[in-house]
């Protein structure tokens, strides 16, 4: 008896919790905490991205392409 009375209220609080939570994160509240979180987040996103210093490129010509006929230096193979 006492084992199923246990059961059951372990069952009770999990329920509970779990109602518990879906209400809070349905709620409109908690909807308009997330909104105003993600708008601050866009607004500060947009600051520091009008700070930044834009750098020249440096890395033009830094890579040389050869063709096939430019090396000689192999060695034929038979």
């Amino acid at each position: 008896m006492i084992r199923e009375i246990k059961y059951f209220v372990f069952f009770l609080f999990i329920i509970l919790f779990i109602l518990l939570s879906l209400k809070y994160y349905i709620s409109d509240e908690n909807k308009k905490k997330t909104f105003r979180n993600l708008s601050k987040i866009n607004e500060d996103i947009t600051l520091y991205e009008s700070k930044l210093p834009i750098i020249e490129n440096d890395t033009k010509n830094i890579v040389k392409y050869f063709d096939k006929d430019e090396s000689s230096d192999k060695k034929k193979y038979f």
